[in-house]
């Protein structure tokens, strides 16, 4: 049973953290844009570190980082403390979250990171904080209130610390022309790595495939597709290959009814069957099954005819 009470309370939240991000708006300024040139113009990586709550959301803008083009990892503080500090180079840019400014975990790195020359952008809800002032750029991620009614539990402050994030490493994404093609090659294992990394002879199925003669009767049809389990049969003729789907032979049978089992393969093959050359992007397969309301596409080589691709 719906309860109005917990669904205003969550109503409540959603309106407390979408304010605290549409108030990230108005204090975009020149910090932002120098955060972004840093982070283009160095030859390192880009190293996120934070406490607690921090720590977490600094792991996930990490992640979307390096996803999307710019090499980064989360460090934790307290093992940066630690001998972690030992993997930071001088090249490399640190981002330091700490919604107060004044997370001592995070403070005791400072003195190392200007020894050792890394510029640091600094997420902070405190442009007076020790954390703040000590950074080449700070981001402000403040917000008036939390979402959480004891004023305890980072809600709001941890939803605009997200927000920035995200919107630092898009920003760095449009800077650098970033790709559909480039994010696939992080994402191998995903739909678009399938459909931009590999190739149709990475998926065509070329074993056992259903050729049969151009004289062949239906019944022979019907025999040769059921067998290869691909619902279709490839047709070898001297005046030129053809190809027989499911389809095909449903309508055969609606036209010609008793006369049906009489016609031979050439009779009712589609002559011009869609083909693509072994090479080929399975991304531009599909597009091509999509566009001609196909399900299979022929792969073919010099040598002819070396595969089917399916969606």
């Amino acid at each position: 049973m719906n309860n109005p009470w917990f669904v205003a309370s969550a109503a409540r939240v959603f309106e407390v953290e979408a304010r605290a991000v549409a108030a990230l708006v108005a204090r975009l300024d020149d910090n932002y844009s120098e955060a972004v040139r840093t982070i283009i113009d160095s030859t390192g990586r880009v190293i996120v570190c934070g406490m607690g709550k921090s720590g977490i959301v600094g792991r996930k803008i990490a992640a979307t980082l390096s996803s999307t083009g710019t090499p980064a990892f989360f460090m934790h503080p307290a093992e940066a403390y630690h001998g972690d500090l030992g993997m930071v180079q001088h090249s490399d840019v640190f981002i330091a979250i700490s919604n107060s400014g004044e997370t001592n975990e995070v403070i005791q790195l400072l003195p190392f990171l200007r020894q050792n020359g890394n510029k640091m952008i600094a997420f902070t809800g405190n442009p007076s904080s020790t954390l703040a002032k000590a950074a080449h750029c700070h981001l402000d991620i403040g917000v008036e209130t939390e979402a959480c009614p004891l004023q305890l539990a980072p809600t709001a402050s941890t939803t605009a610390t997200l927000a920035m994030g995200d919107a630092l490493a898009v920003t760095l994404m449009e800077a650098r022309d970033f790709k559909p093609e480039n994010f696939a090659r992080f994402h191998p294992g995903g739909s678009l790595g399938r459909r931009l990394l590999r190739m149709v002879e990475d998926e065509m199925v070329s074993d056992n495939l259903p050729f049969i003669d151009g004289a062949a009767k239906v019944m022979e049809v019907l025999s040769v597709m059921t067998k290869s389990k691909l619902g279709l049969a490839i047709v070898r003729n001297e005046a030129g290959d053809g190809l027989i789907t499911d389809g095909d032979v449903r309508r055969l049978l609606e036209e010609h009814e008793e006369t049906a089992f009489e016609k031979s393969a050439t009779e009712f093959m589609s002559r011009d069957p869609v083909v693509v050359q072994v090479g080929t992007r399975v991304e531009d397969a599909l597009v091509l099954l999509e566009r001609h309301r196909i399900t299979s596409l022929l792969v073919v080589d010099h040598s002819g005819i070396v595969g089917v691709f399916k969606k």
